[in-house]
Formats: C-alpha cells, sequence, structure tokens
C-alpha cells in the first residue's frame, strides 16, 4: 500500500520515461496534434503527463494498478511543496489551483482518449475531481500607471525603433485585451484599414477585436519604419537597424521587458502582458460596458470567466454601490 512518506520520496527515477509507464500516451499527444491544439498546450500537456508518470514510479505503482486512493494521493502530491518538477527537479514552490486543475484535467484528457481507443483504464475520467480555485482579489494598477508604462519603451529603450515597436505592442494589448500568445502571431495583414483585427485565439474560437485611434496611429508609426517582406506584425531586431530571421518576438521577452519597464517605473502593482487585459475588462467597466460586451471581446467562452476581470475594481463597486444603494440620499 502505498503511504504518504512514498509519496513525498524522490527514489532515483527522475528519468522515467513516460511511454514506459503510461500507455498509448504518444498516440494521444498526436491526436492533440491533429486536432490543432496549440504547440504551447501540446507542451504542458506532455509535461503534465510525465508529472504524473514519475508519481507512479516513484510510488512503485503500475498505471493499471491505480484506483481512486492512489487519485487522492497524486492530488495530494500535486499540492505538496516536496514534489518535483516534470524535469525531476526539486521545488519548494506550491502549485497555484489554477496549474493542478490544469494537470488534472491533462490526467481525464488523457483518460477518456484511452477509453475513445477501446483501452483500460484504472479509474474513470470522471473520477479526476478538480480542486477548489482559491479565492484572489487580483489587482489592476491605475490607469494612470498603465498610460505611463504603456509609453515608457520610447523613453527608456536606448533604440527608437525597438522602443516604438515596443510602445506599438503595449498600446495593442491594451486597447484590444487580447492575449500575448495571440498578440506574437499576429500578420501585418490581420489589421484592416479601420483597425478591424481578425483573431484566431484560444481553442481555436474566432473573434474580432478593435484597435483605438490611439493605438492605430502608433502601430501605423512603428509600419513606417519597416521596409521588410516578412509577415509578422511585430519582428525581432538583432542590434541596431538589423532584422532577424524570419521570426516572432516570444512570449518570454515581452513579458521581461513589461518588467524592467514596471520596475524603473516604480510602479508597486505587479503587472505584466495579462495585467493589460485585465486592465482593459475592468476600465471598460468601469466606463459602464456590458459584460456581454466585454466576453466577447476577451472570447471567453463562459460570462463567468469575464466577471473575475469586471469585478476587480475597487473603484467601480464603490460607484456602483454609490449609485444604486437605496438608502445613500439622506
Amino acid at each position: 500500500m502505498i503511504t504518504t512518506d512514498q509519496v513525498n520520496s524522490t527514489p532515483d527515477t527522475a528519468n522515467t520515461n513516460s511511454s514506459l509507464v503510461l500507455p498509448l500516451i504518444d498516440d494521444y499527444l498526436l491526436s492533440l496534434k491533429t486536432n490543432q491544439y496549440s504547440q504551447e498546450t501540446l507542451y504542458n500537456y506532455e509535461r503534465d503527463l510525465a508529472t504524473f508518470a514519475r508519481f507512479l514510479t516513484e510510488s512503485h505503482v503500475k498505471f493499471s494498478g491505480a484506483d481512486k486512493k492512489i487519485l487522492n494521493y497524486y492530488k495530494a502530491y500535486l499540492m505538496s511543496v516536496d514534489r518535483q518538477t516534470a524535469e525531476a527537479h526539486n521545488t519548494s514552490i506550491k502549485l497555484s489551483s489554477y496549474s493542478i486543475n490544469r494537470m488534472l484535467s491533462c490526467l481525464r484528457s488523457y483518460l477518456t482518449f484511452l477509453i475513445d481507443m477501446d483501452q483500460d483504464v484504472p479509474f474513470p475520467p470522471e473520477a479526476v475531481k478538480l480542486v477548489k480555485k482559491e479565492r484572489h482579489h487580483p489587482q489592476v494598477a491605475e490607469l494612470s500607471d498603465l498610460v505611463r508604462l504603456i509609453e515608457s519603451p520610447e523613453r527608456i529603450e536606448k533604440d527608437p525603433i525597438l522602443g516604438l515597436r515596443n510602445r506599438a505592442i503595449l498600446e495593442l494589448l491594451f486597447a484590444t485585451g487580447m492575449r500575448i500568445s495571440e498578440l506574437v502571431s499576429l500578420d501585418k495583414d490581420d489589421i484592416d484599414e479601420s483597425g478591424k483585427i481578425f483573431i484566431m485565439g484560444k481553442g481555436k474560437k474566432e473573434r474580432f477585436v478593435y484597435l483605438t485611434e490611439r493605438a492605430k496611429s502608433v502601430i501605423d508609426r512603428y509600419l513606417s519604419t519597416r521596409s521588410d517582406i516578412f509577415p509578422a506584425l511585430f519582428i525581432p531586431y538583432r542590434g541596431r537597424g538589423t532584422m532577424g530571421a524570419n521570426r516572432r518576438l516570444s512570449t518570454n521577452y515581452l513579458q521581461e521587458r513589461i518588467k524592467i519597464y514596471r520596475q524603473k517605473l516604480r510602479i508597486n502593482v505587479p503587472t505584466s502582458a495579462h495585467s493589460l487585459r485585465h486592465g482593459f475588462a475592468t476600465y471598460l467597466a468601469e466606463q459602464g460596458a456590458s459584460p456581454a460586451a466585454i466576453q466577447i471581446l476577451l472570447g471567453h467562452e463562459s460570462l463567468d470567466t469575464t466577471t473575475r476581470y469586471v469585478h476587480v475594481s475597487d473603484q467601480f463597486a464603490q460607484d456602483s454601490h454609490r449609485k444604486y444603494h437605496p438608502l445613500q440620499k439622506k
């Protein structure tokens, strides 16, 4: 019988080959690819299943011998600070409920695939219950600080073209509320004359987003510096004035630059590319935008997801209280 000590132990099984532990794992990943899941999803799911395979190996449990009790130990393992990363590195960082639920959802999807392939599974997919999410009060920087952040690249970057490009990126993120992964995949031809942009979003969901006149003006200034034939809207540079190959900017680069800008500006609220998406929804809501409209612009399938963004504003809550409370007036 597996024990808690076994769950938290780290025997010499770091280099577990997932395909030797989990049946048809390569076929499962191939099915995701043929169903046009993003490369990021494929990467995450492969890592998540590697974590489950390592857990089984460390616990001396075969996949066919796992049961609901083992599943509970696995959930406890994911919540533990004594677990290992997918690369078999020790870590003291506790996973968020979001990360744990992604890993559990991956396991559920894998089990469903095995059933579809007429394979035996040790427990049904519906037995994989997600954990309760933490309730955070998301922080969004003041609008004035977001504006300072968006305008900062042209002052902070030494290369004026690079500064203009990075400002255009931040203007576009805040103007549209799009995800950073959606931004780096944009082509120049994706923006029409009116500033309307077609997006192929998360889960292959299609939608339109819209530039503000301000954002369109900055992007037009940036594009006027381009004489290349590369299709990408934002291209990397290698040194002053030297364009790289036909590549796209990485999300890691953009996140790192935003972090540097925030630190130089001494904005104390944690601010990232995703924070601009939060800010987009928050300040639209404060101006009276309908949650249903914000849902469409963000590309959310559920309105419940959108309300997490809409309700982050204390000012919005305060103004609503003052406007609608029946006993507000003396």
